[in-house]
């Protein structure tokens, strides 16, 4: 069972979801980083149940622990421990579940690929797990400030309401001011509202988280097999309910022609005749009129903006009847019980974020080791 993320950069994780504690182990962490717990609580906070009427009611505070790898605020180039206590498990809401299995969660892949489970809110399938991924993705955002990167993920869509611009058309600055964390208020409240009305009716909806990578110099990820577009994209499908990867134009791009496509090189000097939406990082030593290769070509940044769009699926767990079989092929029904989102896109905006920021902080290490 690979528990283990990145190639320089590297996330260990551990913990169930009704189990004690979640957590991890960071390695390769560069030195001499000063660690603003502050912040890393602050991106917990972020991920943390409980903090809206469109999340699930679970009460945890989500407190970090640092065991190890750093000593005076400062990062020592050692691996960094950590763990996130659990305090308000329901593990009783889950008994009826021993024997069964619930349609389209992990329970009967886990029980046929291990010949045992958790049943216990899912264990280690649980979204509980992505606390480890904020913890680290938080670190590495703290290392590649230094570098100038910024990443930041917003709610684009939920169920059929959905932002009509990209994101050059947002003040990105408002994204933690409501619920849903999206920057069109307007939107936002559409957004909630949906997601209120759906949870009334026992059921959950899915939808669109967006991000966009800005300040990434050229020459990040590797010309074959770890293309960084496609190791984004192994890091956003590894997140829990996660259905869907583009980035760039994507699959909008197919309707246009190769003559519409191609982001054309200007003269660096002729960069102020950039149209203003169009305006792109200053990494690259060689501009282009426009991107909508998503700021990777060949598997390589090309120091403009990174963009791209996730796909998450409806939340598995209604609380409604549904039909099932248990553990002995008998059809039977239940109603879920307990405490669940009915979109998980509020919470997962972080989560998004944090394996950016491992993936990206991932390949600048490994760039470094590329050349002498």
């Amino acid at each position: 069972m690979r528990n283990s993320f990145g190639n320089v950069f590297t996330l260990t994780t551990f913990g169930e979801s009704h189990g004690p504690a979640v957590g991890g182990v960071v390695d390769g962490m560069p030195a001499g980083i000063e660690v603003d717990l502050e912040f890393i609580q602050h991106e917990l906070n972020r991920r943390r149940p409980g903090q809206s009427a469109i999340t699930t009611s679970r009460q945890e505070p989500d407190q970090v622990e640092l065991l190890s790898g750093v000593f005076e605020g400062r990062t020592t180039g050692c691996p960094i421990g950590f763990i996130v206590r659990n305090q308000n498990q329901h593990s009783k809401d889950y008994d009826e579940l021993r024997a069964l299995f619930r349609p389209s969660h992990a329970d009967y892949t886990y029980y046929y690929k291990y010949g045992t489970r958790d049943h216990r809110g899912g264990g280690r399938s649980s979204a509980r797990i992505t606390i480890s991924r904020v913890v680290a993705g938080a670190l590495a955002k703290l290392a590649l400030k230094q570098l100038g990167i910024t990443i930041e993920a917003y709610t684009s869509q939920v169920g059929n309401i959905a932002l009509e611009h990209d994101y050059h058309h947002y003040d990105l600055s408002l994204t933690e001011s409501n619920a849903v964390r999206c920057p069109d208020t307007q939107k936002a409240e559409e957004m909630e509202q949906l997601i209120q009305e759906v949870k009334a009716e026992g059921d959950t909806i899915g939808g669109i988280i967006s991000c966009v990578i800005k300040g990434c110099p050229a020459g990040l990820g590797e010309p074959e097999f770890d293309k960084l577009h496609a190791q984004l994209a192994h890091a956003m499908l590894s997140i829990n309910a996660v259905k869907g990867f583009e980035y760039g134009e994507g699959f909008a791009g197919v309707t246009q022609r190769g003559s519409q496509q191609n982001d054309v090189f200007v003269p660096y000097k002729a960069h102020e005749h950039y149209e203003p939406h169009k305006a792109q990082s200053s990494q690259s030593l060689h501009p282009t009129l426009t991107n909508h290769s998503g700021g990777i070509q060949g598997g390589i940044s090309n120091g403009q903006d990174i963009y791209f769009r996730v796909a998450f699926k409806p939340v598995a767990t209604l609380l409604r009847e549904q039909q099932t079989v248990d553990t002995d092929g008998n059809a039977t029904t239940f109603t879920a019980k307990g405490r669940h989102d009915p979109c998980v896109l509020p919470r997962a905006v972080p989560v998004v974020e944090a394996m950016a920021a491992i993936t990206l902080l991932d390949h600048y290490l490994l760039s470094k080791m590329s050349k002498f």
